[in-house]
C-alpha cells in the first residue's frame, strides 16, 4: 500500500494538540491592525480549536496528523 500524501496548505495550517484535538490560527489578525484595538488584537492571537463539524474534513486531508 502507498503512502498517502497530506494537503501541503492544510498542513500549514492546523496542528494537533496535545489531547488530539486540532487547533488552528484565528482570522482577521494579517492587516489594518492599527483601527483593531488592543484587546481585539489579543484575541485574534491566540489559538483556537477547529469546530467538531469540520474536524473530520481536516483529518482527511492531513492522514498522518
Amino acid at each position: 500500500m502507498p503512502k498517502l500524501k497530506s494537503r501541503k496548505a492544510a498542513a500549514k495550517r492546523f496542528r494537533r494538540s496535545g489531547s488530539g484535538k486540532i487547533m488552528r490560527r484565528k482570522a482577521f489578525k494579517n492587516h489594518m491592525l492599527q483601527h483593531k484595538n488592543a484587546e481585539r488584537r489579543s484575541r485574534l492571537s491566540k489559538i483556537a480549536l477547529v469546530s467538531e463539524e469540520d474536524a473530520p474534513n481536516v483529518e482527511l486531508m492531513l492522514p498522518y496528523l
